[in-house]
């Protein structure tokens, strides 16, 4: 049967080959009618006419290397009010900036030891007045920015007390205008105000409701509820917006709705959740109930096949952007 590639059909060169054996062999039988000829004819016709597919392979930007729009260890994005999407990059310490198609824009942040300057930065997220908050994985800092990518205030820093982060990964600032950091060395969520002013936390190390173990993503749906990839617990886990816990679903494996390292989570504006998977090399979609809808993509460094994803975004069109980290680019979908 011919293959399917997110929304292009292909036909392979071998396909096409045994079609043509079958067909020259009936042709040279005096005994097959041509109704099996005919009956032969529709199967393999209707195998290259499937039905579209709901994750749509759309672009990919980036490479390896330290250049303008290129990478070398891709992590989380954010959506700006113009609508290009941010990018952070562990290893080259900086975050780029592209339009949604991929063309590159800008840089800042980089490696250094004046202020504003990163070592990983990790997780991004961007306030209600459009400044652009980093965290640093390695230092525990959160650097804030100014929309035009000034640096304006440093807060947090390494360590396991309250107001202390370590190891941060993926963020979210919810409504209430306050912005949620997973921390993956302290197994837990820290809270803080636009100001860099700490607030509260929640989880705690642990396998029990409510608890983390290296959690990877936190992003928030419309009814303000938090969406955690329990990445080693492999699950997700549901809160709400005071850290009370709400529900879970999810365990190690491979099948429909179990995960593997469950690191990046986008959430659409119908508040359906996709979620990227280190150990499957896949993405998954649920409903905003946790109900399994469909899944895309394998292992491997062709186009639509990935390779240790981490962040992934969508945005108000319906792109989802996914961190193809280990093939040092940026895929981009448009998914149904």
């Amino acid at each position: 049967m011919p293959s399917r590639f997110y929304g292009v059909n292909m036909y392979p060169r071998t396909i096409y080959a045994f079609y043509g054996q079958v067909r020259l062999l009936i042709a040279k039988s005096t005994v097959v009618s041509l109704a099996v000829l005919l009956a032969i004819n529709a199967l393999f016709l209707s195998g290259c006419t499937q039905p579209p597919s709901n994750a749509e392979f759309v672009t990919s930007f980036g490479s390896q290397g330290s250049e303008s729009g290129q990478f070398r260890y891709v992590e989380d994005f954010a959506f700006d009010d113009k609508g290009n999407v941010l990018v952070t990059d562990a290893i080259n310490s900086n975050v780029q900036v592209f339009t949604s198609n991929g063309q590159f824009i800008t840089t800042f942040g980089g490696r250094g030891k004046h202020l504003g300057n990163l070592e990983k930065p990790e997780g991004i997220a961007i306030d209600q007045k459009n400044n652009i908050h980093v965290a640093d994985y390695l230092s525990g800092y959160i650097n804030k920015y100014s929309p035009d990518y000034k640096h304006l205030l440093t807060y947090s820093g390494y360590g396991k007390e309250e107001g202390q982060t370590k190891e941060t990964e993926f963020m979210t600032f919810h409504p209430n205008g306050l912005l949620y950091v997973p921390e993956a060395g302290n197994h837990r969520i820290s809270v803080f105000d636009e100001n860099g002013k700490f607030k509260f936390i929640f989880g705690g190390f642990g396998h029990a409701n409510g608890q983390l173990n290296r959690p990877e993503a936190c992003k928030h749906n419309s009814k303000g509820l938090l969406v955690v990839a329990d990445m080693q617990n492999h699950r997700i886990q549901i809160f709400d917006e005071k850290g009370k816990f709400v529900k879970t679903w999810g365990k190690e494996g491979s099948a429909r709705g179990e995960f593997r390292k469950p690191s990046g989570v986008a959430i659409d504006k119908d508040d359906n959740i996709y979620v990227a998977e280190i150990g499957n090399n896949r993405i998954q979609k649920f409903d905003k109930d946790g109900s399994f809808l469909y899944t895309f993509g394998t292992g491997g460094s062709e186009l639509g096949q990935f390779g240790n994803i981490h962040g992934i975004a969508i945005n108000q069109e319906g792109l989802l952007y996914i961190a193809d980290t280990a093939n040092n680019r940026v895929q981009v979908f448009k998914v149904r």
